[in-house]
């Protein structure tokens, strides 16, 4: 009976230890987020972690990343580097909330070229009137024939209401919209229509994103190749991971 009362109350200490870590941290990032509520009101975080950093924590809104310490007293801002790894610690964390917004949209609402089995999917956001944009755009089989396959989004870059917007929204709405973007992009006119398009919601998302020009090109896991790139040279870019 003793024997049994030892090893009964030796399992309820070893269960508490092992709980009092996690209670610990999850108590440190209630009093984070109680402290980044404070700093910016505003605004609520998609996430909250501790960073590899002891008493640093990582906060991420939209792909902005900060760092603040457990009593909100210290915010820093820019790139942690983990010198041993050569790894850019906050553009991964940049990278892993571009690609979840980026998952969030359909691809229904897209223009996609190239099979669904492609070996690789890369997503494009575009300006009708850009010329690198159109450059990219003129080699799609080249892309294409590489096995890479391309999802365009919309960015206009003169901004919503603009005439980049107007024809983004006229290929968006037309019935073969593959078809109308190849001939917006060759420079010539698309019929102007008016539907439920998502090109402002593109152009929002961009920007969240931390688009500021185009193409901007963004991996499978997030990470963004920011202007035209060969469709060779993209190729050795993906292959090599």
């Amino acid at each position: 009976m003793a024997a049994s009362l030892r090893m009964l109350f030796a399992g309820a200490a070893l269960a508490l230890a092992a709980g009092l870590p996690v209670r610990a941290e999850e108590a440190a990032l209630a009093a984070v987020r109680a402290h980044l509520a404070r700093i910016l009101p505003d605004r609520s975080p998609d996430r909250v972690a501790a960073s590899p950093v002891p008493g640093l924590y990582e906060a991420v809104y939209g792909t902005d990343v900060f760092y603040i310490t457990a009593d909100g007293r210290y915010v820093l801002q820019g790139d942690l580097i983990d010198l041993e790894a050569r790894a850019n610690l906050t553009e991964q964390a940049r990278a892993g909330q571009r690609r979840a917004l980026i998952e969030q949209v359909p691809e229904s609402e897209m223009i996609v070229y190239g099979p669904a089995d492609a070996r690789h999917t890369v997503t494009v956001f575009t300006d009708i009137d850009c010329p690198y944009c159109r450059r990219l755009h003129a080699q799609m089989a080249e892309y294409n024939r590489l096995g890479i396959r391309i999802r365009y989004l919309a960015f206009p870059r003169a901004g919503i209401g603009s005439e980049s917007y107007r024809k983004a929204v006229a290929v968006w709405c037309a019935q073969d919209r593959r078809a109308a973007m190849t001939e917006a992009k060759q420079g010539r006119p698309v019929p102007e229509r008016t539907c439920d398009d998502p090109v402002a919601r593109h152009y929002r998302l961009g920007r969240q994103v931390g688009v500021t020009g185009t193409p901007a090109l963004v991996r499978e896991d997030g990470r963004m190749i920011p202007g035209y790139v060969p469709p060779q040279r993209l190729l050795e870019i993906l292959e090599r991971g």
